[in-house]
């Protein structure tokens, strides 16, 4: 039987009432989890059978799925495939996604999908220039700064050269200049993760 006390205590002058519950048992016993059945799960989709999101999901609230893994992945395999860039003095090629950094994700609120995504990426690349009449292989990388999903018309890309005394800041600028079109083929790759983040 529920037992209630009170008591009364004195602090500075001052007095408060307390009052303490002692024996309570819990209500209703707390809910035991069961696994669904096929037929459970059919009942559940023919329900929910416009509902976005898991099923347990009917009503389309709250829901979060993490894609990282996924897009981390899939965003090297796409800048993996890009071609060599040619231009008038030579060529030059993607070699490795050296830094893919960020995080994707699905979320669905009010039976409505929204996706959203933020990486930062470091690409090596080696290639060709003429430098005072020879022809000289170049390397280092170009990093791109954080982007975002629906953000890659501006897109940015900053070139850093290994270090050779041979290049003069001239050439420099005009390497940086040549590799800055690998902006457009890399926007293109991103945008078609972009359309395969839509689907997952």
């Amino acid at each position: 039987m529920e037992q209630i006390t009170s008591g009364v205590a004195e602090e500075k002058g001052s007095s408060y009432t307390y009052w303490v519950r002692e024996g309570v048992v819990d209500a209703a016993p707390l809910p035991v989890p069961r696994k669904l059945s096929a037929d459970d799960v059919a009942a559940i989709h023919h329900k929910t059978n416009n509902a976005l999101g898991s099923v347990w999901n009917g009503a389309g609230t709250w829901e979060e799925k993490n894609l990282t893994s996924w897009a981390n992945a899939r965003i090297k395999e796409l800048l993996a495939s890009l071609a060599s860039l040619k231009y008038t003095t030579g060529k030059a090629q993607i070699c490795q996604v050296s830094k893919c950094v960020g995080d994707a994700f699905v979320v669905t609120v009010r039976n409505k999908k929204r996706f959203g995504y933020t990486y930062e990426l470091t690409l090596k690349f080696k290639g060709e220039w003429q430098i005072q009449g020879e022809a000289m292989e170049i390397k280092g990388h170009m990093e791109i700064p954080e982007f975002s999903f629906g953000e890659l018309d501006d897109l940015q890309v900053d070139v850093n050269m290994s270090e050779n005394k041979d290049v003069g800041e001239e050439d420099k600028m005009r390497i940086a200049q040549d590799l800055k079109m690998f902006l457009q083929p890399i926007r293109g790759k991103l945008l078609q993760f972009e359309d395969e983040l839509k689907y997952r």
